[in-house]
């Protein structure tokens, strides 16, 4: 197998005596795009700059293509790199000017510049705004000259932080689909900066979970958001259910634990009379009346419990349950309507034991 294109080794990135950033090992890989996940403050901004040479790091190496990248070839390598940011930082000149900019910067004659950037303008779909100035555009019209500028050089690697963020789900839905056809079409590796667990799965190819400043986690993005492997990163990524247990056995790749009373089945590799923390998405959790817990499925697990609250979430409503511990479900309102749900109404919360996944209980708190 080829070297990935882009690593860090041992890298440190310390303002004063704070250390913001330590990461041991991290790689992108050829025409992947890589998620950088986790909560304001964690370090993503930091680490995208450092993987794109807009920042040096305090120690350690950013290696390109299997070499170190030295002071003095930090210029060259920028060359095959672009950027492109939440705020579109677009000059107060045209939208072609605008995206024929790192063009002419690399030594591109005027001519042939506007031509390949207004090339990008019509990929993305605004060459109608070419001879017009930032002022005058819509945010989505802004972020897709900004996203035509960082195409425009063929760069060998993109970063993206949180470029999506600003715009309304009509403009960025429609436009996180181009990027991706973009960036599928050119084989670009890019790393990508997000909060958004659903961009992350919806666009990440692996997504790296970042908690102060240190790589919690990093895998395939259906593997982090379904098997996270610390409590931490289980509830970034959605796991908003975090039981304690207690392994009774396994058999058949599977775990059998005790749970508020209740005996469930889970993923895990746990030894029986290990304490554990079962984690569940709230997608994963099915409500059925009270009345059908002598009929429900035996390939399911079912805890009894009552409705404590209702919350909105968008079309659907979050259901915390009291099981003899929390439970989190996610519903929609025609099935809350169905059920009766309200404060006190007695439920039973069913889930795969697919669904499930189980760490050890490591310190005495989740």
């Amino acid at each position: 197998m080829s070297a990935p294109f882009t690593s860090l080794r041992d890298v440190r990135v310390r303002y004063g005596d704070r250390t913001v950033l330590a990461v041991g090992a991290l790689t992108v890989e050829r025409g992947e795009i890589l998620a950088l996940l986790g909560p304001n403050g964690a370090g993503k901004s930091t680490l995208l700059r450092v993987l794109t040479l807009l920042e040096a790091p305090s120690a350690g190496e950013v290696i390109f293509e299997g070499a170190p990248v030295a002071a003095a070839g930090r210029v060259s390598w920028r060359r095959r790199l672009s950027c492109c940011f939440q705020e579109p930082l677009l000059l107060d000149a045209t939208a072609l000017t605008n995206a024929a900019l790192p063009l002419r910067l690399r030594g591109v004659p005027r001519h042939e510049a506007e031509t390949r950037a207004l090339r990008w303008l019509e990929r993305l779909g605004v060459a109608g705004v070419a001879g017009r100035r930032p002022a005058t555009l819509s945010g989505g019209e802004a972020q897709r000259v900004s996203l035509a500028r960082a195409f425009a050089p063929d760069p060998d690697l993109l970063g993206l932080d949180e470029p999506f963020a600003a715009l309304d789900p009509g403009s960025r839905e429609p436009l996180q689909e181009e990027f991706l056809a973009l960036q599928r079409e050119r084989g670009i590796a890019a790393v990508l900066v997000t909060h958004d667990r659903a961009e992350a799965l919806r666009l990440g190819d692996r997504v790296a979970v970042l908690l102060e400043g240190r790589v919690a986690q990093v895998g395939p993005a259906a593997e982090v958001f379904t098997r996270p492997a610390t409590p931490a990163v289980a509830r970034l990524v959605g796991a908003d259910t975090i039981l304690e247990g207690t392994v009774l056995g396994a058999a058949e790749g599977l775990l059998t634990l005790e749970v508020a009373g209740n005996r469930v089945q889970a993923v895990g590799t746990l030894p029986a009379g290990e304490r554990a923390l079962l984690c569940l998405r709230p997608e994963d959790v099915t409500l059925l009346p009270a009345a059908e817990r002598g009929r429900v499925s035996s390939a399911r697990n079912n805890l009894p419990g009552r409705v404590v609250r209702l919350v909105a979430a968008g079309p659907l409503l979050r259901v915390h349950l009291d099981c003899g511990a929390p439970v989190t479900a996610l519903v929609t309102r025609p099935s809350a309507a169905a059920l009766g749900l309200a404060e006190g109404t007695a439920v039973i919360a069913t889930f795969k034991a697919s669904a499930a996944h189980c760490l050890p209980r490591l310190s005495p708190r989740p």
